[in-house]
């Protein structure tokens, strides 16, 4: 049985919310969207902090990398602009694609950066002195989504031509191109423990992989619309999807079964328009929308 409950609701945003992070300093959540700044806030308090920086143009990722005291967003100009907390002020802008930047992730035994774009490329940079090392010619069509396999040893690129790539990271060597999905991939994600790979869909469908075969374990109907986001609990065993369709649910990660969904349909308090990122913050899953919505909510799992 598993419980949710509304325990706020953030506001503040003029336009859909399109991306969120959650700081290296516990309490505090970062969004950006279609509005003129990237906003902190504080989860300790569910309150407005402060407008971090301004932009001037959409932010579509937003990400913290551990061990620096850094803040990478990924822009709809193709710009990645970099914040320093020590300094407090942004100090570079990636200068990598001219196209959108859809997700921004890092290899951390190499203190490298990977970002995504919709030129079908994925550029490699330091997180030393943030210059590019490389270019990955990923795909002919947009990049959408980035995950590295716990062990550092794959990364997964989900794309709007349908596939997902993967990739060894030790050399960004193509290792092997997944088809099955009949839309763009929006959202791929490594198990935990590294075993299987989850990645969503434009097609409404999640699929599953073994991460070390490649073949597909198991398809699920999962929503009406598009799967926008993934993301595992950070310790029990499931995993959370957001959707076009409102709806967020919440599978088993081990049986992959659905466990729960939180839906006006299903008269919880939620989200009126599309859902487009998820973070879990302990036992508290926060949701971002269209609908201008910060959404944080007490998820219980009980036996």
């Amino acid at each position: 049985m598993i419980t949710a409950t509304k325990i706020a609701e953030l506001t503040g945003h003029g336009n859909p919310i399109f991306s969120l992070a959650l700081s290296q300093k516990p309490g505090i959540l970062f969004t950006g969207g279609n509005d003129k700044g990237l906003v902190e806030w504080s989860l300790k308090d569910n309150a407005f902090i402060k407008v971090m920086f301004p932009v001037k143009a959409s932010v579509y990722a937003i990400y913290c990398p551990q061990g620096y005291p850094l803040l990478f967003a990924g822009l709809r100009s193709g710009h990645v602009l970099v914040f320093n907390f020590l300094e407090q002020k942004i100090t570079h802008v990636l200068h990598g694609h001219q196209a959108p930047v859809f997700d921004i992730k890092s290899v951390q035994r190499k203190n490298e950066l990977l970002v995504a774009s919709e030129d079908g490329t994925v550029t490699v940079w330091s997180l030393n002195d943030l210059e590019k090392i490389y270019t990955i010619p990923v795909s002919k069509d947009t990049v959408r989504s980035i995950s590295v396999s716990p062990d550092e040893k794959q990364v997964a690129f989900g794309c709007r031509d349908n596939s997902i790539k993967i990739y060894d990271v030790e050399d960004y060597s193509l290792i092997k191109s997944l088809h099955g999905h009949t839309m763009a991939v929006f959202a791929v994600q490594y198990a935990p423990d590294g075993s299987y790979l989850v990645s969503g869909s434009r097609d409404a469908q999640i699929k599953i992989w073994d991460s070390l075969t490649f073949e597909l374990i198991k398809n699920i109907p999962a929503h009406l619309f598009a799967v926008n986001h993934i993301a595992f609990h950070p310790s029990l065993p499931y995993f959370a999807t957001a959707s076009m369709d409102k709806s967020i649910k919440i599978w088993g990660a081990d049986d992959f079964k659905l466990y729960k969904i939180i839906s006006r349909e299903k008269g919880y308090p939620g989200h009126v328009l599309s859902i487009n990122k998820l973070g879990w913050n302990g036992s508290q899953l926060i949701s971002v929308s269209d609908d201008k919505r910060i959404l944080i909510w007490d998820i219980q799992f009980d036996a």
